[in-house]
């Protein structure tokens, strides 16, 4: 239990750092971290890496609660599938994107625009797979049946077609 807690939350640290990440890149492109000369670069990328973390601390406690919901049932229903965790980040992008338009003051620019939603939009799905990379592919532990002592070998055995197979029954 200790294990999944653990699994859980770094897959949730990964997450948050990947998505704080993500948002930052929209604000400094790739090409424009290309393009550094040699004695900008240590600047710009240490402004990088804080503005990173701090937004990753942002996603992270506005996320909290939402992936809770999402995570727990991801590890009740052993749902391993990165369609999943990469729909539920995008889907918890979707509400801070809203959360975030619903708050602005009318008559100021509004971030209603496909610049700010594709950066939403990306970032959720980054995050989700993030955290489907660091924990969400693991979700429930073990399968039911290596669990329960059958290994790869013995559900070989005894999958239907192989000659280990249940005897036929006499038909009533």
């Amino acid at each position: 239990m200790l294990g999944r807690i653990l699994r859980v939350l770094f897959g949730f640290v990964l997450a948050c750092l990947a998505a704080g990440l993500t948002l930052v890149l929209f604000v400094y492109t790739p090409a424009e971290l290309v393009s550094l000369n040699a004695s900008t670069a240590p600047a710009r990328l240490s402004e990088l890496g804080l503005l990173a973390l701090a937004a990753a601390t942002h996603a992270g406690v506005f996320a909290a609660p939402f992936a809770l919901l999402g995570v727990g049932f991801g590890e009740w229903r052993e749902i391993r599938n990165l369609a999943y965790y990469a729909l539920f980040g995008g889907g918890i992008a979707a509400l801070g994107f809203f959360a975030q338009y619903r708050s602005e003051a009318a008559g100021e620019l509004s971030i209603l625009n496909t610049y700010a939603l594709s950066a939403f939009a990306l970032t959720g799905l980054v995050g989700g797979g993030a955290y489907w990379l660091g924990a969400g592919r693991r979700a429930g532990g073990r399968r039911r049946a290596e669990s329960a002592g059958a290994g790869p070998a013995d559900t070989a055995a005894s999958s239907p077609g192989t000659a280990a197979a249940t005897p036929d029954l006499p038909k009533a």
